[in-house]
């Protein structure tokens, strides 16, 4: 997690341990940062009740205040598994809050995609890009390029959820950062541009926004395909979804079992499922890329941009991703905040 945020994080989530054992009581296992709106956990949770009959709260921190409270109560822990981006999984490691854990289907992840222990392992992945409500626009063109947000035409229409907290909005950033021509030891190019947006009245928030991006409310959100197309083909909204033309990243999104976690065995279970045959096809059901994948359907993969778009974005080394995260945090905070 990143210094700065981390101290104030951190003691904001020492207040929540009382409320979130609370919680705990009436639950089968916690998973940290499991939102019901978010990559479709309402409906992994509800076959994960359904199939094994474990009663999993939805949970709707963000990846910082999921690890910030992993570390506050390290000596008492409510949660036994946790789902986060993962440059903060690489980071849970370094805290030593997070434990070995290898489960069915670990052998399909491919290298790179998970901590060699098993302290973190990838579940699926998703490609920042421009969510986009078409009707919000009121006849203004859908933006093709980073350099289109900056327009004055989109004056406060333009969402990114804070990046020095949300990992949706690091992800944002160093997507930016790299298309810009920037590198994880420069992140002057990511930091001019959130300067020039700023310029822009741009909207943060520091929460999951899906439901903000279907009223209008915002009508650009930097984010994930995989919001976007549920927001299209669950929900039937008017909704685009482009990966800008100077390029983009994909993001793993990483689980990890909880060090010492009060309900081990039925967290490993949980773990155990979101990469089975089915837990991953449910995953593609929800539009995002599993990593396993033999579970992406023919049907699935067609709700997709062509290839040849997401040929734009690329993958990124997450390991320098994690070690990058502090200092475009002390920038942003010092340069752009």
């Amino acid at each position: 997690m990143i210094r700065n945020a981390l101290k104030m994080a951190v003691a904001g989530a020492t207040l929540m341990v009382t409320a979130a054992a609370t919680t705990a009581q009436a639950a089968d296992a916690i998973c940290y940062n499991c939102p019901p709106e978010w990559a479709d956990w309402a409906s992994q949770l509800a076959a994960i009740k359904s199939d094994l009959g474990l009663t999993v709260p939805h949970d709707n921190k963000n990846s910082g205040q999921s690890l910030s409270q992993l570390i506050a109560e390290r000596n008492n822990p409510v949660a036994d598994v946790v789902y986060y981006g993962v440059s903060f999984g690489i980071q849970a490691v370094d805290q030593g809050v997070v434990a070995p854990y290898k489960p069915a289907g670990w052998e399909e992840i491919p290298e790179g995609l998970k901590d060699p222990e098993g302290r973190w392992f990838t579940i699926h992945s998703g490609t920042i890009g421009f969510f986009v409500n078409v009707d919000a626009l009121e006849g203004r063109p859908v933006p093709q390029s980073w350099g289109d947000l900056l327009k004055p035409e989109y004056r406060g229409m333009v969402g990114y959820l804070d990046p020095t907290s949300a990992f949706v909005g690091y992800a944002g950033a160093t997507a930016v950062n790299t298309a810009l021509g920037g590198s994880f030891e420069d992140w002057t190019p990511a930091i001019d541009y959130f300067k020039r947006l700023a310029g822009n009245d741009p909207i943060v928030p520091k929460q999951t926004s899906y439901a903000r991006v279907l009223s209008g409310e915002i009508p650009i959100l930097i984010d994930y395909d995989f919001n976007a197309y549920r927001a299209k083909y669950k929900d039937g909204a008017n909704i685009a979804f482009v990966i800008p033309q100077e390029g983009s990243i994909v993001v793993p999104y990483v689980m990890s079992l909880v060090a010492n976690a009060p309900n081990a065995e039925n967290g490993q279970k949980v773990l155990d499922y979101v990469l089975s045959d089915k837990g991953q096809a449910l995953w593609a059901e929800a539009f995002l890329r599993p990593v396993r994948a033999s579970a992406m359907s023919p049907e699935a993969q067609a709700r997709f941009l062509p290839a040849s778009d997401y040929e734009r974005a690329r993958p990124v080394d997450y390991a320098a991703m994690a070690v990058g995260q502090q200092d475009f945090s002390d920038r942003y905070l010092n340069e752009v905040r």
